[in-house]
């Protein structure tokens, strides 16, 4: 599976043009996992009022299920959050074939902090000059990055704002396939507020390959996320927001994806406290083993390349060997791999089990930082 991102920006033109072009061009959004929080009027934990459509519902619960028929209306869900939700746009100069042109972009964020913290993707704002976030209520700001992780296409701004409603990142790990979620985001760059489209959970723990890179652990989703939604949040009925959204699969419709909470949360409390994200390296790539393949082992991590110079490779690790766990944890896959992997810090000393030539063998390393 492959999927294109998002692209950031375009040459200026007029806003009916931008529109068509948008929807017609642009393949890929992305967003970020947080749990709603709202600081203008008491907290709800639970989504208290659903109304049944075309049916005879009668019951409803913290999780928007239905006792009968019918579709749960999420109006009142919508009002809670949309203050939290903003648009951004780009923009720089860039130097073309025939002269100087001026790029543009447009995607979403979610003030995380009320004192004017919001968190997006970084492919809707890395390398441009020109930030600015539109709130809900009308005014705009210009915007300064606060940190970036490429990796994770997360990202920060900062805005000069106080006292403003906000959304905090909450758990993910308790949400099911086929639970109803929402994405709410700038859409197409439409005037007149956020869009929101209701979905369920179609699968978690998805890996993704863009021509940004590999992502890892994400949630899937068919709430449809479009051109300009990149950086927008992912919210379950009780208004948590689980997810951030990020890619779309151009092969499919109602194939969707956004960074989970559990990924999202670390990473942006680094980007705010420090910047970056500080990953430790372990000098290899990998792929999921699969049966099909034939190996040794019927899952694991089967390493494809390696860095002559890299811990892995120092410690006698070697391409075709399949890791199996790292310090006693088990790694059946890459995303579980990785997620293990980045749970440790540049420095620490682990013990890597892997198979190599159908023999079981176990190695110590120590991580290094990753540039």
């Amino acid at each position: 599976m492959f999927v294109t991102p998002q692209p950031r920006s375009r040459p200026r033109v007029p806003l009916s043009v931008r529109a068509v072009a948008g929807l017609a061009l642009v393949t890929l959004v992305l967003s970020l996992a947080a749990c709603a929080r709202e600081t203008d009027v008491p907290a709800q934990t639970a989504l208290t009022q659903i109304a049944a459509v075309g049916g005879d519902a009668k019951e409803t619960t913290a999780s928007g299920t239905l006792s009968g028929r019918g579709l749960p209306s999420i109006a009142e869900l919508v009002e809670r959050v949309r203050p939290s939700v903003v648009s951004i746009t780009t923009e720089a100069v860039r130097r073309g074939l025939f002269g100087d042109f001026t790029d543009e972009g447009a995607g979403s964020g979610v003030i995380i902090r009320p004192d004017g913290l919001i968190a997006t993707n970084s492919h809707v704002v890395n390398g441009f000059e020109g930030i600015q976030v539109h709130l809900d209520d009308g005014r705009t700001f210009d915007a300064e990055i606060v940190g970036l992780d490429l990796i994770s296409d997360l990202a920060v701004l900062r805005i000069d704002a106080t006292d403003l409603p906000y959304l905090t990142p909450a758990g993910s790990d308790s949400l099911r396939v086929g639970d109803w979620v929402v994405a709410v985001g700038n859409a197409a760059a439409l005037r007149g507020g956020p869009t929101v489209t209701l979905g369920i959970i179609s699968g978690r723990g998805r890996t993704i390959t863009t021509e940004l890179g590999q992502l890892f652990d994400l949630i899937q989703t068919d709430a449809a996320i479009n051109a300009g939604n990149s950086g927008g949040p992912l919210i379950d009925l009780d208004g948590n927001v689980v997810g951030i959204n990020t890619a779309m699969l151009r092969q499919a419709q109602g194939i969707g994806f956004a960074v989970s909470s559990e990924v999202a949360t670390p990473i942006l409390d680094a980007l705010i406290k420090d910047g970056t994200y500080v990953r430790p390296l372990i000098g290899l790539t990998g792929e999921d083993v699969l049966p099909a393949l034939g190996l040794a082992a019927e899952e694991g991590v089967l390493v494809t390349r390696m860095s002559r110079d890299g811990p892995a490779f120092i410690a006698g690790i070697r391409t075709g060997d399949i890791i199996t766990a790292l310090d006693d944890t088990p790694t059946p896959d890459m995303p579980a791999f990785l997620s293990t992997l980045w749970s440790f810090s540049p420095g620490d000393r682990i013990d890597v089990a892997y198979l190599s030539d159908g023999t079981s063998r176990t190695t110590t390393l120590t991580l290094v930082e990753r540039p």
